[in-house]
């Protein structure tokens, strides 16, 4: 089975682009809604975040711009936020694995906004990153509601830069060109990591 980790900054349509890979037959794990699932009432980290930062709950579930204010800027919370939390996803990771087994998928796409962030890169067999001109990823995140440029360069500040990205990717996908460029991108995505050629280029040397 092959596994692509998909990635980008903020506003670049990695969420459209991951869209297309499901509309392509590809099961895809979206590690934004996997967190949200988490967050609910009676969500697995509602408790352990209340524990490791009281106040952050309300009604049961988290408060997600509470838990944001209380870790921006924090590197000590941040790190407590992510020992909370990523355990809880790398679980739900493995069910998503198993069950895309089960139904006989050869390729899975792990759409994760911080891959290169959190090493998570070093999992997959490909990584796929998504961009966009600067102007065109501000003016798509600012148009969101409450959306400032001062919180938009606070969380650019904790990403992997764009151009750092585009390095590290095994491919690139533009979506700056349109939607049916970027169709196009996860068309050739598909073909170039099903060539049997691709496998073999991936595959460690022998000793």
């Amino acid at each position: 089975m092959i596994h692509i980790g998909l990635t980008g900054s903020i506003g670049m349509g990695k969420s459209t682009t991951a869209q297309m890979f499901r509309d392509a037959g590809v099961p895809v794990y979206d590690a934004d809604a996997a967190v949200a699932a988490l967050y609910v009432r009676g969500g697995a980290a509602v408790e352990p975040l209340e524990a490791a930062f009281p106040g952050v709950t309300r009604d049961g579930a988290v408060d997600r711009e509470a838990l944001r204010l209380r870790v921006l800027g924090d590197d000590a919370a941040m790190t407590r936020l992510n020992a909370v939390v990523h355990p809880l996803l790398g679980r739900d990771r493995l069910e998503f694995h198993r069950q895309a087994e089960d139904s006989g998928a050869n390729v899975l796409v792990f759409d994760i906004p911080l891959l290169f962030e959190t090493g998570g890169e070093r999992n997959m067999d490909a990584v796929v990153v998504v961009t966009a001109p600067a102007d065109v990823q501000r003016a798509r995140v600012l148009a969101r509601e409450g959306m400032t440029p001062e919180r938009l360069d606070a969380i650019l500040a904790r990403q992997t830069p764009d151009a750092d990205k585009r390095a590290r990717a095994d491919f690139v996908i533009d979506t700056g060109q349109g939607l049916e460029a970027a169709r196009e991108g996860v068309r050739r995505v598909l073909e170039a990591i099903r060539d049997p050629a691709w496998k073999s280029r991936r595959a460690p040397a022998a000793d």
